[in-house]
């Protein structure tokens, strides 16, 4: 993977001071009655924004917030995300409306940061529209795609600007690539993946992708269930997409090809009721599940061998919970696993990368988030790069 970084910037355009640099993050913040409920994505921008308009840049920040649908309104406005931005800079930060752009970025001072109004306020960002990557390369010199998490797009602002402007990698995109070109990209061997969640269905490409590129797959969540059925696996109430059993069937048939070992749970916590600590609660061997109770979590004796494959590896892909680790005590195996994968990072053993929504909750949940070498909040875009899918944002930045 080759691509250019801010190291880059200096070498090829000399002085920055007075330049005008337009910056893609991901200010897409969770919000509630105004007020920034996590900073994460904005915390994530410091590294680039700081080091642009300490090297005297006039630095525009491009973003995306909520779906507006090409039509400009209040409530999705980037004015409100100024402030919050500039306390998480230390420094000042302006808005920009769309409204006399021109003549508000020529009056910016070298060193300066301002946020652009919402991208998606223009109907042809996310078609990629020529019109409107003019629109916007007419602003600036240079483009920064510092947004991992909307690679996945081919819009105007994360793939159109980096063919119409000279592109580079922002410090938290370089971070991502460089992480997940370790964990997929050239890894050290042995390889294993972490899969869990709710339904195989919405990790089949992701299935299908890494037994071709790992060595040992563990499967766990409700989609474990699905894979169990499909050898043959009375799963009582448990969740499990029957319909789909052929097709786990043929991606088991495809890792054995591969040589790649799938790890399914045999031994799995069950319960004839989802609830906290119920009284039906009981460690059952996997082919002794009775009609009227669900699997809940991987078992203790699983999740103990589960901890000795990891220990033969150097890398690590986790996406996605063991069981249902929302409710006590089906998060055991979830936290028992995350917590051998931190300590086995921490001695230098193991490079561990984790992505996805629950995957962080997950990991935060277990109180080793800290300890992996690098985890993705980036959600769609860090599937579809476990999927093998070439990101549009991340192949524009490519030479």
């Amino acid at each position: 993977m080759s691509f250019k970084t801010l190291d880059d910037i200096s070498a090829d355009l000399g002085d920055l001071t007075g330049k005008t640099v337009l910056v893609r993050e991901d200010l897409n913040v969770p919000m509630a009655d105004g007020v920034v409920t996590d900073d994460t994505r904005l915390r994530a921008t410091v590294a680039t924004l700081s080091e642009l308009a300490d090297k005297g840049a006039k630095v525009l920040v491009l973003a995306h917030f909520g779906r507006p649908k090409g039509q400009p309104s209040e409530e999705f406005s980037l004015r409100k995300l100024a402030e919050p931005l500039a306390h998480v800079l230390g420094r000042p930060v302006s808005y920009i409306d769309w409204e006399g752009d021109k003549a508000a970025v020529a009056a910016l001072a070298p060193g300066s940061i301002a946020v652009l109004e919402n991208t998606r306020f223009f109907g042809g960002e996310e078609k990629n529209d020529p019109a409107v990557v003019e629109r916007f390369a007419s602003l600036g010199n240079i483009y920064v795609n510092d947004a991992f998490s909307a690679a996945h797009r081919a819009h105007a602002s994360t793939e159109g600007l980096a063919r119409a402007l000279p592109a580079y990698a922002g410090r938290a995109m370089e971070a991502e690539l460089k992480a997940l070109e370790k964990a997929l990209g050239e890894p050290e061997r042995p390889v294993a993946a972490v899969v869990g969640g709710a339904k195989v269905s919405t990790k089949l490409d992701v299935l299908k992708h890494l037994v071709t590129k790992v060595d040992h797959l563990i499967i766990g969540g409700g989609m474990a269930n699905t894979f169990l059925a499909a050898r043959g696996v009375a799963v009582g109430k448990s969740l499990c997409e029957h319909d789909l059993t052929a097709t786990a069937e043929e991606i088991l048939d495809n890792a054995d090809k591969a040589g790649c070992t799938v790890h399914l749970p045999y031994d799995v916590v069950v319960s004839k009721e989802f609830a906290a600590n119920p009284v039906s609660l009981r460690i059952s061997n996997v082919h002794e599940v009775a009609a009227d109770e669900m699997i809940l979590d991987v078992g203790p004796v699983a999740v103990e061998a589960l901890g000795d494959v990891l220990k033969t590896c150097k890398t690590l892909v986790w996406n996605g919970p063991m069981g249902a680790f929302e409710t006590e005590p089906f998060d055991a195996a979830t936290v028992a696993l995350a917590k051998t994968a931190a300590a086995l990072t921490r001695e230098g053993s193991l490079v561990s990368v984790a992505g996805g929504g629950d995957t962080v909750a997950a990991l935060n949940h277990a109180g080793v988030a800290a300890d992996f070498s690098y985890i993705s909040t980036a959600g769609g875009a860090f599937l579809e790069w476990m999927e093998g899918k070439e990101l549009p944002g991340v192949a524009a930045l490519q030479r």
